[in-house]
């Protein structure tokens, strides 16, 4: 608990050193922030296609993703990532230029987003995709435990960082049938015995493409335990 108590302090002051790094331009245009504005101004955030998956009735193309592969009980993205626009800004300044507090911001976004969600109510912990140990290392932080302590600060979800642990670098998994992906998860992820104690728990994730790297998780997960229920959340679904 002290461990998690101490990564959590350490990334806030972290992204709170972003924040004078980056602290009155907008990502995708550079032109300056209002006082009211947050990382992209107003005219770059209205060039952001938000899925609005919250409000579907029906099935979205996130859910049919998992169709067929492993059983999700609910998932969310917050907006579509489209090349040469405000969502590839806002994922690559996260990821490769260091700026945390953008994470954090649309993590709470989309904690925002999923508050009401019944589905998601019922979870008992946020698990956060984990990164390769040298890849965290590197990049000195995990961009998808950044996104989920924004939406555990909005949710009161906790955040678990210690139930799952990739142990290798993965292969693409896109062109495995099903059969070669569950040979294969579980020699790239690792699941903690305490899993045992959870009923219900939301995987973060930056951007989902094909799905597979989580499908890995949750084919590992429920190796673990079968009953587990299991919801995804992403920043973007490309």
């Amino acid at each position: 608990m002290m461990i998690v108590k101490f990564k959590q302090f350490f990334s806030k002051i972290t992204r709170d050193l972003s924040h004078l790094v980056y602290p009155n331009s907008c990502l995708a245009c550079l032109n300056e922030l209002a006082q009211t504005e947050h990382h992209i101004c107003s005219f770059c955030y209205n060039d952001l296609r938000l899925t609005k998956f919250q409000h579907y009735a029906e099935p979205t193309q996130m859910d049919k993703l998992f169709w067929g592969r492993v059983e999700v009980i609910k998932t969310y993205a917050h907006f579509h990532f489209e090349k040469n626009k405000a969502s590839q800004d806002i994922l690559f300044g996260l990821k490769y230029k260091g700026n945390q507090s953008v994470g954090y911001h649309f993590g709470k976004e989309t904690g925002k987003a999923i508050l009401n969600s019944e589905d998601f109510s019922t979870a008992n912990a946020i698990i956060p995709v984990p990164l390769h140990p040298r890849k965290e290392f590197k990049r000195g932080y995990n961009q998808s435990e950044i996104i989920a302590q924004g939406i555990s600060e909005i949710t009161s979800i906790p955040i678990n960082t210690s139930i799952i642990k990739r142990k290798k670098h993965s292969e693409t998994q896109t062109k495995k049938d099903r059969f070669e992906r569950w040979d294969n998860v579980s020699s790239i992820f690792s699941v903690s015995y305490k899993i045992e104690e959870l009923n219900h728990v939301i995987l973060v994730d930056d951007v989902i493409t094909t799905g597979s790297t989580l499908e890995a998780i949750i084919i590992s997960l429920k190796q673990k335990k079968p009953e587990l229920k299991v919801s995804v959340v992403t920043l973007a679904i490309a």
